[in-house]
């Protein structure tokens, strides 16, 4: 076999390395919405349940009135949750197509709410209106979640929570996830996208975490999207992750949108 034949044989032994890295990071992104979808309705249930108890304990035309209406409010919050699992599931096509980022991340946080509710994790959101990006929407919400997920178990005693999209200039969106969590070391921050490679010791107790696959896998997806992801973090003060998407065109070819702000730097590691 010649340098050059050896040479392929390894470049399509990497793709195909990389491409099951792809497929183990979106068989844990299932199950952790698996996961997460029983917490929620196993509370949908208790809440149901507990209301349904009182109003079958009480006579008054006020207490069951009160119960009738929470155990509605669960049973649409319950109809909420299907429809977004579903929607990440099976609904989205699995092209490229336009998407809006702003409805991705309100669709996500349905999944999450709970959990970061538990961990006493406040959220702010600052969605801006901006051109829709061409991107697959349950790959672009893979990476949501796990830098999400990454953010809560970052802040175990409780923290702020910002998320926010907007459009630097006419060709790129951006999301930005920004914690104040612990941070990462100057040492480590070169290292966080390598495959494998992760500074947790195993899953902490939502069984989430310590594979390594996460952030390798996240800018393999923003990569392919042919998009960039970038991070700032202080230690002690917190992280922050900034995603830049192509703008879809519109059906003239042209690109639509009005900038709203700085774009992210082009250094992977610079302040955002």
């Amino acid at each position: 076999m010649s340098h050059s034949e050896r040479v392929q044989q390894l470049e399509q032994q990497l793709a195909t390395l990389q491409e099951r890295l792809l497929q183990a990071e979106r068989l844990t992104a299932v199950g952790e919405l698996a996961g997460t979808t029983t917490h929620e309705f196993n509370n949908i249930l208790m809440t149901i349940m507990n209301y349904a108890k009182m109003g079958l304990r009480r006579t008054d035309e006020a207490t069951r009135t009160k119960a009738l209406s929470r155990i509605l409010e669960a049973s649409e919050r319950a109809a909420k949750i299907t429809q977004t699992i579903l929607g990440a599931v099976r609904n989205r096509s699995a092209n490229f197509e336009p998407t809006n980022l702003s409805q991705l991340v309100r669709d996500t946080l349905v999944l999450l709410e709970r959990e970061l509710s538990k961990y006493r994790i406040a959220v702010e959101l600052q969605l801006d209106d901006t051109a829709p990006v061409l991107a697959n929407g349950n790959q672009i919400q893979q990476v949501l979640l796990n830098l999400l997920i990454n953010a809560r178990q970052a802040m175990p005693r409780g923290g702020h929570l910002r998320i926010a999209v907007r459009q630097p200039d006419a060709e790129t969106v951006e999301l930005v996830v920004r914690d104040t969590g612990t941070g990462i070391s100057p040492d480590v921050l070169p290292k966080i996208f390598d495959p494998f490679f992760s500074t947790k010791s195993g899953p902490d107790g939502s069984g989430r975490g310590g594979t390594g696959l996460g952030l390798a896998a996240c800018r393999n997806i923003v990569e392919s999207h042919r998009g960039r992801i970038r991070v700032q973090s202080t230690v002690g003060q917190g992280t922050a992750f900034c995603i830049g998407l192509p703008v879809a065109p519109t059906p003239s070819g042209h690109l639509s949108g009005t900038p709203h702000s700085a774009p992210c730097s082009q250094n992977t590691h610079s302040p955002l």
